[in-house]
């Protein structure tokens, strides 16, 4: 397919947690260009429809997951001449971040999707650069928005709270330190009044995201 205009595109970088990993979701593509190789989900904007109506489109085609299952938002536009071999195409990167979900079903011109993690490199068109500013996104929102609970169930320890937080941010957090920034954020975490059996079988406290829009006090990475 040869294109004589700008086209638009949208692509998705989606995140979940599985295995203790945060990983990324790919598809093998199953047509030129690029044929056989791993990239970020997506396709063409139809001519009929708006760009976050593309993305949702795109989540459900490429993958077979519901677009209303996590959290999904626009992360950055890309341009950069050469960037497909077809033509001209601008696309429009989104994020999401998910809950721990089934292996996806691929279609569309997909050849296969799945899980991997995130360290991938060697990713199809300008996926690479796509993919790390997802990353680096979804580790800042944590710092200041409610979004780690997107990763979450619905009901949620604080134990199982700070395992998303060390796992995005590749580090160690005290888990006393962490318990109190939580719980003191105002409207952060609300407590559903309910207790489960966790880690080695001592009941632990359930919590659910609060209203929150924004962290206050933000919870930053130990790096800063």
């Amino acid at each position: 397919m040869t294109l004589s205009m700008t086209a638009v595109t949208v692509d998705l970088v989606l995140l979940t947690i599985r295995q203790g990993t945060l990983q990324v979701l790919l598809i093998r593509r199953g047509i030129p260009p690029h044929q056989g190789q791993w990239a970020l989900p997506g396709g063409f904007v139809l001519p009929d429809e708006d760009l976050d109506a593309a993305a949702r489109r795109e989540l459900r085609e490429e993958t077979g997951l519901d677009p209303h299952s996590g959290h999904l938002e626009q992360l950055a536009t890309y341009g950069t001449p050469g960037r497909d071999p077809r033509g001209r195409v601008v696309t429009v990167a989104y994020l999401a971040l998910l809950p721990d979900l089934p292996a996806p079903i691929a279609g569309s011109d997909a050849a296969s999707a799945a899980w991997r993690p995130c360290d991938e490199t060697g990713l199809a068109f300008d996926h690479d650069r796509i993919l790390a500013d997802g990353l680096e996104r979804a580790r800042a929102k944590l710092e200041y928005t409610p979004l780690a609970t997107a990763f979450c169930p619905p009901e949620f320890t604080v134990a199982e709270l700070r395992t998303v937080y060390e796992t995005v941010w590749r580090t160690h957090l005290d888990p006393r330190n962490f318990h109190r920034k939580v719980t003191s954020a105002e409207n952060f975490v609300t407590p559903t009044g309910h207790t489960a059996l966790r880690d080695r079988g001592r009941p632990a406290q359930l919590f659910r995201r609060g209203p929150a829009a924004l962290l206050h006090p933000p919870l930053l990475r130990p790096s800063r």
